[in-house]
């Protein structure tokens, strides 16, 4: 089954901030978004249909425990999927599930 992925204006905003430290994002961005058209599931799941994954970024050098996280939703009815989050692991150990509930009621489908 293919799923559609749609970036969030939140996720361009903080997306945008990383990928000026870190040129390699948008092509590791590219890859994941590639894998999750394919299987939604193969991040870890939060509970409420949220997700986190971890993404390699390959110009930090840091593998993929040193590399960004990425919260994203799926609804399944329309088989889409969200990503509403990007941080950097060495900034942010983990961000409360409450923050990314917050998200998904800022945005349209969920509002």
């Amino acid at each position: 089954m293919n799923y559609e992925v749609i970036l969030t204006a939140d996720f361009k905003k903080y997306f945008k901030r990383l990928f000026k430290k870190y040129p390699s994002l948008k092509d590791d961005l590219l890859k994941l978004i590639q894998k999750l058209e394919l299987d939604y599931k193969i991040g870890i799941a939060l509970g409420s249909n949220l997700f986190k994954i971890r993404l390699l970024i390959e110009s930090k050098k840091k593998g993929k425990s040193g590399g960004a996280r990425i919260i994203y939703y799926f609804l399944s009815p329309k088989n889409e999927i969200y990503l509403i989050h990007i941080f950097d692991k060495s900034e942010f150990e983990n961000i409360p599930k409450d923050k990314y509930l917050e998200i998904l009621k800022s945005i349209g489908p969920f509002s």
